[in-house]
C-alpha cells in the first residue's frame, strides 16, 4: 500500500531516476514485466456506505496483488465551493423532476442528503476532503493465470460494491503508480471524506504491537497460532508479562486441551520445566514422547504421603507443612472443620511429628515421616471429644475405602522436565483430593527447590481446575499459588470448561485477575454473559466466542484482543490431538 504525500510532482516513467525491470513490453490489456505479466485496474465505483477496513478483500487476496492508495488533501477554501456546487446540481435535478411531474430519484435524494451532511461537517471542521486514487495491479506468471486472478480480484471487489475498471492503453502508467515510489501516473481521483478514508485502512490492527525501534525482543515467546483476521502469526511470551499466570476458559470440545498441549511442548523446547495435573490421561502420549514422568494416582501401589517434608528445608518448613495439612483435611472433609476440631488437629499435627522423632531441629527432618493414619491415631488418643470426632470423620481416608492413596510412604518420585499427574484412575470422590496432593507436591518443589533448580522456569498446568475450585479451601490454595508463583520464576496455567462456576466466586475471579495471559475459546450460551462481564467483551467478541470453530479463540492480554487459531506441525499434531481427527 502506498501513501503519497501532498505534492504536485509530475508523472515519471521508468528510467527517469527509478529502478526498472530488464524488459518491459506494453500492450493495451497488460504489460509484460520481465518474465511475468501485470495488469492495473482502477477503483471507479464506490458504495454509498462503507464499514471498517473496506479495502481488506483486496489487501488480503490470496495472490500477488499490489494495492496503491494515493491521496492529496483538498484545501478548505476549495472544499466548501465544491460541495456547494454539488448540492446545487442535486437540488436542480430534484426541482426539474418536480416541475415535470416525475417521481423523485431515490439515488439523487440519498446523494443530496449525504452532500448536505458532509458540507455541514466540513464547515464545522469535523471532516476534511481528500482526492483519492486507488489502483490495483495484478501479477501472474502466464496470461491464463493473469485472467484467472483478475476475475477473482474483481469478484472480491464486487463483494464490497467496489467497481474495478481496467486502465486500458495505460497499464504502464498503472504499473508505475503501484510501485513503492509514491508516483501517481494515472491521476484518476475521487473525492473522499476523512471518515470513509480512515475506514479504508486497518489502522486498529488486531496484531500485537511491534517492539519499539531499536528494541530487541527476547526470543522466549511461543507460537500460539495464526491471527484469523490478519493472517499474521501470534507469538506470545508469558514470561515477559507482569504475571506469568494464564487461564484458558472454553466449553468441552472447543480445543483447549490441544492448545495447552502445544504450549507445553513449545515451552519444553525452551528448557522450561513443566508439571501437569491431568484428569483424563490426555497428556500421557506427550509425556511418553518427550521422556517425561507419569504419576498415575489411584493405581495399585501408587501412594503419596501428605506428611512428607520437602527435601530442601527452610526454617519454617514444619510450620508450613502443618498449614498445608489443615488445608488437606478441610478438602477431605468437604468443609473447614469447626474451631474446636481445628485446635485439636493443630495439636495432633505437632504430636504426630514428635512421635516420629521430628521436631523443630532441622537435623530431625530427614527421618521417615509419619502417615495420615498416625495422625488419626493421635487424634483418637486425645481426650478432647472434638479430637475423637475428627478422627472418626477421617476414618474413610485412614482405614476405609479411600485409604489406598495414603496407607504407606510415598512410592513415586515426580522428577524430570515434564511430570504428568494423572487422575484418571481415581474415583470421582478422590479427584479433588488428588488434585490438591499433586499441587502440594509440585509447590514443594517450587517453593524449596534444589540448589540451581530455582534458575529454571517452571510451568504448572492445572487441567479441569474446577475440580479443585469447587472446594473453598482448594480455591484458596490455588489462589495462594497464583499470587506467589511469579517470585519463584513459575507460572500457573488454569484450564477449565466450567467458566460460569469459576467466575461466580470471589476466589475464582481472583485467580483469573492474577493471570496476565487469558485465552477464551468457544463458550456456551449459558456462560457467555458471565464471561463477557468478567473480561469486558464487546458484543462482537461475545458472538465470536459463541460461534468459534474448534481450535479458535481470543487472546486477552491487557488492552490487546487477538483472535487466533491454534496450529501445530504434523509431528506436534500427532502428539497433541486427543481423538482420531479431533482437536480436543
Amino acid at each position: 500500500m502506498i501513501l503519497r504525500k501532498p505534492s504536485r510532482t509530475k508523472s515519471t516513467a521508468p528510467g527517469d531516476g527509478m529502478p526498472s525491470p530488464a524488459a518491459l513490453s506494453v500492450t493495451p490489456r497488460h504489460v509484460q514485466v520481465g518474465d511475468g505479466y501485470a495488469a492495473t485496474y482502477v477503483v471507479c465505483g464506490y458504495p454509498a456506505e462503507v464499514g471498517p477496513a473496506w479495502l481488506n478483500p483486496l489487501l488480503s487476496y490470496p495472490g500477488r496483488v499490489d494495492v496503491a492508495v494515493h491521496l492529496d488533501p483538498v484545501a478548505p477554501q476549495l472544499a466548501a465551493p465544491m460541495l456547494k456546487r454539488q448540492r446545487a446540481r442535486f437540488e436542480s435535478s430534484r426541482r426539474l423532476d418536480a416541475d415535470q411531474g416525475r417521481l423523485g430519484d431515490p439515488m439523487v435524494e440519498a446523494a443530496a442528503a449525504d452532500a448536505a451532511d458532509l458540507a455541514e461537517r466540513v464547515a464545522r471542521g469535523a471532516a476534511k476532503l481528500f482526492e483519492v486514487g486507488i489502483y490495483v495491479t495484478v501479477h501472474a506468471r502466464t496470461l491464463d493465470e493473469l485472467d484467472e486472478t483478475i476475475a477473482g480480484v474483481r469478484s472480491a471487489a464486487a463483494s464490497v460494491l467496489l467497481d474495478l475498471q481496467p486502465a486500458t492503453f495505460r497499464h504502464q502508467q498503472g504499473w508505475v503508480s503501484t510501485l513503492p515510489v509514491g508516483v501517481d501516473a494515472l491521476r484518476m481521483r475521487r473525492i473522499l471524506d476523512t471518515t470513509a478514508l480512515a475506514a479504508a485502512f486497518p489502522l486498529a490492527s488486531t496484531d500485537l504491537a511491534a517492539p519499539a525501534p531499536g528494541t530487541v525482543a527476547a526470543p522466549d515467546g511461543v507460537l500460539y497460532g495464526v491471527n484469523t483476521t490478519s493472517n499474521g502469526v501470534l507469538v506470545w511470551n508469558r514470561w515477559a508479562q507482569d504475571s506469568h499466570n494464564s487461564v484458558v476458559l472454553a466449553r468441552s470440545g472447543a480445543g483447549k486441551s490441544y492448545f495447552v498441549k502445544l504450549e507445553v511442548l513449545r515451552n519444553l523446547y525452551q528448557g522450561t520445566t513443566v508439571a501437569v495435573i491431568d484428569p483424563e490421561d490426555e497428556y500421557a502420549p506427550l509425556a511418553e514422547h518427550v521422556g517425561g514422568t507419569i504419576v498415575q494416582l489411584g493405581q495399585p501401589g501408587v501412594r503419596v504421603n501428605p506428611l512428607d517434608l520437602p527435601v530442601d528445608h527452610r526454617p519454617d518448613t514444619l510450620t508450613r507443612r502443618g498449614l498445608y495439612l489443615h488445608t488437606l483435611v478441610s478438602v477431605l472433609l468437604g468443609a473447614a472443620p469447626p474451631p474446636a476440631e481445628r485446635a485439636a488437629l493443630d495439636r495432633a499435627i505437632t504430636a504426630t511429628y514428635a512421635r516420629a522423632g521430628i521436631n523443630g531441629d532441622p537435623a530431625t527432618w530427614t527421618r521417615p515421616a509419619p502417615l495420615l493414619r498416625d495422625l488419626a491415631d493421635v487424634l483418637a488418643a486425645d481426650g478432647d471429644p472434638a479430637a475423637g470426632q475428627l478422627a472418626a470423620r477421617l476414618a474413610p481416608w485412614t482405614v476405609g475405602n479411600f485409604a489406598g492413596l495414603f496407607d504407606g510412604p510415598t512410592s513415586v518420585r515426580p522428577e524430570g522436565h515434564l511430570v504428568v499427574w494423572s487422575l484418571r484412575h481415581l474415583p470421582d470422590e478422590l479427584r479433588t483430593v488428588g488434585t490438591l496432593l499433586a499441587l502440594g507436591s509440585i509447590w514443594s518443589g517450587i517453593d524449596t527447590p534444589a540448589p540451581g533448580v530455582h534458575l529454571r522456569r517452571r510451568l504448572v498446568v492445572v487441567d479441569e481446575a474446577w475440580l479443585l475450585m469447587r472446594d473453598g479451601e482448594g480455591s484458596r490454595f490455588l489462589f495462594r499459588m497464583a499470587k506467589a508463583a511469579r517470585k519463584r520464576s513459575a507460572g500457573l496455567c488454569v484450564v477449565t470448561q466450567d467458566a460460569a462456576d469459576v467466575l461466580s466466586t470471589d476466589l475464582g475471579l481472583a485467580v483469573v485477575s492474577n493471570a496476565a495471559t487469558q485465552v477464551l475459546m468457544r463458550q456456551s450460551t449459558q456462560s457467555i454473559d458471565a464471561v463477557a462481564e468478567a473480561f469486558n467483551l464487546t458484543a462482537g467478541e461475545a458472538r465470536l466466542l459463541l460461534s468459534a470453530p474448534r481450535g479458535e479463540g481470543l487472546l486477552v492480554a491487557g488492552r490487546s484482543r487477538i483472535p487466533f487459531r491454534s496450529v501445530g506441525s504434523a509431528a506436534e499434531h500427532a502428539i497433541a490431538v486427543t481423538g482420531v481427527g479431533e482437536v480436543e
